[in-house]
């Protein structure tokens, strides 16, 4: 019995007939790398923007002599509170202060529960903003303004916590301490 089943087996595998093509498909046109493109190749999505126009609708952009009495929310710039992120690569520390510099608010990502190297993660500055700017909006802040300085893996997601959290963000400006006086490079390695 059993043999007569290994016998139908080689009977119905030898019927099978496979076909593979072995030759690979020829381009009928070439692509030509030194040909010059027509004009119209490639730029149908292109738009023609009047440079002129961009620059002088982003003229408010910087700030002038009367950029301190422009009014955010009916404050005058100059009298907004003040938003100060310490970032490094350990922890990110958040001061809020109001236009004289009197702090009212202070959390760090440590106060916040996170410990040891969780402190220095994005995640940890994200989350401290977040509850640093529901406890100022419980305060009746609503329109600050932001200097960060140091540099660390926080700094974004500090602004964008901050803003998640239900702040107003005027102006970001960037405090961080460059030195001009490095400290001396390591010594070249030996091989």
């Amino acid at each position: 019995m059993l043999s007569a089943i290994r016998n139908s087996l080689k009977v119905s595998i030898n019927n099978i007939v496979r076909t593979f093509q072995t030759t690979t498909p020829v381009a009928t046109e070439k692509f030509d790398h030194k040909r010059i493109p027509a004009d119209d190749e490639g730029v149908q999505g292109e738009k023609i923007i009047d440079l002129d126009s961009v620059l002088k609708a982003k003229q408010e952009l910087f700030p002038t002599a009367e950029s301190d009495n422009l009014l955010f929310d009916g404050t005058p710039y100059k009298d907004l509170s003040v938003c100060n992120i310490r970032v490094s690569h350990n922890n990110t520390i958040f001061t809020m202060t109001d236009a004289a510099g009197v702090v009212k608010l202070i959390r760090s990502c440590g106060m916040e529960g996170f410990k040891n190297t969780k402190k220095g993660t994005n995640i940890a500055a994200q989350t401290t903003a977040i509850n640093l700017a529901t406890k100022a909006v419980d305060r009746g802040i609503r329109t600050i303004r932001v200097r960060v300085r140091g540099l660390g893996p926080g700094r974004l997601s500090a602004i964008k916590g901050l803003q998640m959290g239900g702040l107003q963000i005027v102006s970001v400006t960037d405090n961080t301490r460059v030195s001009w006086n490095p400290p001396r490079p390591r010594k070249a390695k030996r091989l």
